[in-house]
């Protein structure tokens, strides 16, 4: 085990950092070709057909647009298919580089989700070895590295990765920024990349907005009692802010493309529909065991992070990073439970804390027990933790072999242009891999759809498809034991 000693030899210190970075990277590698079928393959579906179309048509930010033009999502008809959710940069990133033909769209949207965890994991390490020690900081980016949960959701083709870097970049600016006060031009400009990132962040996912108490307290605890008296907390807060705000102003005038989201505060969606979950014994259950303890700490870390979080600091930047992730997922109660992927905002929090505990759990029990003794425990612990973690994450990386060889074959049917419609419940999977634009579920009468345009209906479901031929209303043009596709 590393101790923490002051005298840490640089180059020594550097060797880890490039080797957890690594890790890294080396971790979020596997699978990565595989198509877009994998789990909450729905979200990064959305997510990756932005991005396709900004390659088709041209990069539009002020206009993203996906695949799904039914009302499934906003409950208004959405002929154009706007996607008004987050700013497309994460979308449009993906089209720049796959413009380059280094990649296809998936791979160019995990390879920039990489990117952006390296990114998050190099913060961590600085941050907790300037904050806490050696140890924090190898344990603590260590976790964020390999805990299987933060793996895979940190290379979906999803914007929450980067908008998370984008945040702990911010951070790490203005951590810059508090730390060189006696170098005026230097730390401005450290700052007004703080105030950027931050922008960018709370573009990217508005959520990161609950990163404002990190960077709230590196203000306070630069300037004490005279924090409201510096005119650059006023300036940093309106100039970060404001692009949101118009951006969600702006929005508005497409009520279309804009999902319903109230539920995320209070509800999940179930197959008996909304539940009321705000508050609920049940929210607690599912979001600090089933989820944060049995998933993302693999049940073996929680008491590291329990005894990080309960340990006496000096500074408390990594308290306030984890005060803003409660925030976060107490305000957010229904997302939180309803997809996995929200947890992403809390991977830092949740990473540092362990790092911290295991840091002090070696520095504070040498005097009752041996080292010798310890660190085996301490790693056998963590080692338990990946495996039980990764027993249910490995799934997530399946993908339905018989979905992509679906969209195969309604490609080889159907025209580029051709609308089609889906049985699939909202899930616009099969419409991404098909690389059609249409309905990801029959909203009205199908042949109300193929008066609005729609010339396929591709189904999965037998007996539905049975029921169609029966009553000879519309065509099948081809069939097998799995699915049936029809002409409207």
């Amino acid at each position: 085990m590393i101790k923490t000693k002051p005298n840490q030899k640089k180059g020594f210190t550097i060797f880890l950092f490039i080797v957890i970075a690594i890790l890294t990277v080396g971790l979020r590698l596997y699978k990565l070709d595989t198509p877009l079928a994998d789990f909450h393959s729905w979200r990064q579906a959305d997510t990756a057909s932005v991005a396709r179309n900004f390659v088709d048509d041209g990069i539009d930010l002020l206009k993203p647009r996906y695949d799904d033009l039914s009302n499934i999502q906003s409950g208004i008809v959405n002929p154009h298919g706007y996607r008004m959710v987050e700013f497309p940069v994460y979308n449009a990133g993906i089209a720049l580089l796959n413009t380059t033909n280094v990649c296809n769209i998936e791979v160019c949207g995990r390879l920039l989700s990489i990117l952006a965890a390296v990114t998050t994991t190099m913060i961590l390490f600085y941050l907790l070895l300037k904050e806490h020690g050696l140890l924090s900081a190898v344990m603590g980016s260590l976790t964020f590295a390999v805990s299987p949960f933060f793996v895979y959701f940190t290379r979906v083709v999803l914007p929450d990765p980067t908008a998370v870097a984008f945040a702990m970049s911010s951070i790490f600016f203005l951590y810059l920024f508090t730390e060189n006060q006696k170098n005026r031009r230097l730390s401005l400009l450290w700052y007004f990349i703080s105030l950027i990132c931050f922008a960018l962040a709370v573009l990217v996912k508005p959520t990161t907005i609950f990163y404002a108490v990190p960077l709230g307290y590196l203000f306070i605890r630069t300037y004490t009692w005279d924090v409201l008296k510096k005119p650059l907390i006023y300036i940093f807060w309106i100039l970060a802010f404001a692009p949101l705000l118009l951006w969600r102003q702006y929005i508005l005038q497409f009520p279309e493309g804009i999902p319903a989201s109230e539920w995320l505060f209070t509800s999940v969606n179930t197959a008996g529909g909304l539940q009321n979950i705000f508050f609920k014994p049940s929210f607690f259950r599912w979001i600090f065991f089933e989820r944060i303890n049995n998933l993302l700490l693999g049940g073996f870390l929680t008491p590291f992070f329990i005894l990080g979080a309960l340990s006496r600091q000096k500074r408390y930047l990594s308290h306030s990073i984890l005060l803003g992730s409660l925030a976060f997922l107490f305000i957010f109660q229904g997302g939180n439970v309803q997809h996995e992927y929200y947890q992403t905002m809390i991977f830092p929090a949740l990473a540092m804390f362990v790092g911290i505990g295991i840091s002090y759990l070696h520095t504070h029990s040498r005097q009752f027990i041996s080292s010798t003794i310890l660190i085996p425990v301490i790693m056998a612990l963590y080692i338990f933790s990946v495996f039980i973690s990764y027993y249910t994450v490995r799934n997530y990386y399946n993908y339905s072999d018989e979905l992509v060889q679906i969209s195969k074959i309604v490609r080889t049917l159907t025209s580029r242009n051709d609308l089609i419609v889906t049985d699939t419940l909202g899930d616009t999977t099969l419409l991404y891999l098909s690389e059609r634009r249409g309905a990801p579920a029959v909203y009205k009468d199908l042949t109300e759809l193929k008066h609005d345009g729609y010339k396929y209906f591709v189904t999965q479901k037998i007996d539905v498809a049975d029921e169609i031929i029966s009553h000879k209303t519309h065509t099948p043009i081809f069939r097998s034991d799995k699915f049936v596709v029809f002409e409207l």
